[in-house]
């Protein structure tokens, strides 16, 4: 803390006489930003995951060597409801008290996380003689949220496949979302005559995919005109995906099951307008305290899909679950 408190100093314009109590403030309004930034960002930084994590795979079986397939996907997550909002108490912060949407003081109060609604309560604290006051940020406001992203493979040799996933950005109520990413799938059933007789097909997959996330934030404004710059936070993930599969081919029909790994390295950053004048922007200084709340985590999933052939052209469901509930639906044309 010693470290922000001295950059606090060289930013600021207060006196010496006022720079203790106005540094002991700041700290404690950087301590409970980057405590609600946690709470809010964090449910759909998870969300992201399970959003990128399904639907790589169209089918385990082998293809001949330079077969290409495109596809198209629509991608529905389910929101839910435990993850749409959480609690907050004014004995949660050091530097904020919580105020209603009329600015009725109260001591506690559920607020949306960026996957909630979009109701709004008020927070406010002193620095100083200087009043600093904010809205919560909002979520997307919606039960299911809708991404579209393109999928292609070529197939390479020895029952190899290159894999490559990506989504233009996504808008989102108080938000975006873009994922793009690539992989190596191998065929395995073609080691055993038996399976390969019986049309079941397995395969295994490795891929990298990058997920980013934004949603406007919490721009505090006091009376003297005091700007944080930290009007939006981004959320950027990056993920290792293991995943096996295995199906059934049923005339024109091909049911497909799977099992996925995931290890996710998450981190966040601050973007907003940085006034001119400060040597080293609060922006600077909040960015480098979000360093406390990165994380990684590691996810495991179920995953079903049902393929349907019509010449070229295929049609597919995918469901993927564990923690939460994602579906794509998918056309594809096989070349």
């Amino acid at each position: 803390m010693k470290k922000f408190l001295f950059l606090f100093l060289l930013v600021s314009n207060i006196s010496f006489s006022q720079s203790i109590q106005e540094l002991e403030a700041f700290g404690r309004l950087l301590n409970d930003a980057i405590f609600y930034c946690d709470k809010y960002i964090t449910p759909a930084s998870d969300a992201a995951i399970y959003q990128a994590s399904s639907g790589w795979v169209t089918s385990p079986k082998k293809r001949k060597l330079w077969d290409v397939t495109l596809g198209f996907n629509n991608n529905i997550f389910f929101v839910p409801k435990s993850d749409r909002k959480f609690e907050i108490k004014n004995s949660d912060f050091t530097f904020f008290s919580i105020r209603d949407a009329n600015w009725n003081p109260v001591t506690s109060a559920s607020v949306p996380t960026a996957l909630g609604t979009n109701e709004q309560l008020n927070l406010v604290g002193n620095i100083g003689a200087n009043q600093v006051y904010l809205q919560t940020p909002q979520g997307v406001n919606a039960e299911q949220v809708y991404y579209t992203h393109f999928t292609g493979s070529v197939a390479l040799w020895f029952g190899t496949e290159l894999i490559v996933k990506y989504s233009p950005v996504t808008k989102l109520k108080s938000g975006n979302y873009q994922v793009y990413g690539y992989g190596l799938k191998h065929n395995i059933d073609q080691y055993f005559k038996y399976l390969t007789q019986k049309k079941i097909n397995m395969s295994g997959l490795i891929c990298f995919s990058n997920e980013n996330i934004s949603f406007d934030f919490i721009p505090p404004v006091s009376n003297n005109g005091l700007e944080l710059g930290i009007n939006e936070i981004n959320g950027l993930v990056d993920t290792w995906q293991f995943q096996f599969n295995v199906s059934k081919e049923f005339k024109r029909f091909e049911i497909m099951g799977g099992i996925i790994a995931n290890k996710s390295d998450i981190k966040y950053k601050f973007i907003g307008d940085v006034p001119a004048g400060q040597a080293i922007p609060f922006q600077y200084i909040f960015n480098e305290k979000i360093k406390d709340i990165y994380k990684t985590k590691t996810n495991f999933l179920g995953e079903v899909s049902c393929r349907y052939k019509i010449k070229k052209v295929f049609l597919q469901s995918t469901f993927a679950f564990g923690k939460f509930v994602n579906s794509n639906f998918a056309v594809q044309y096989e070349f």
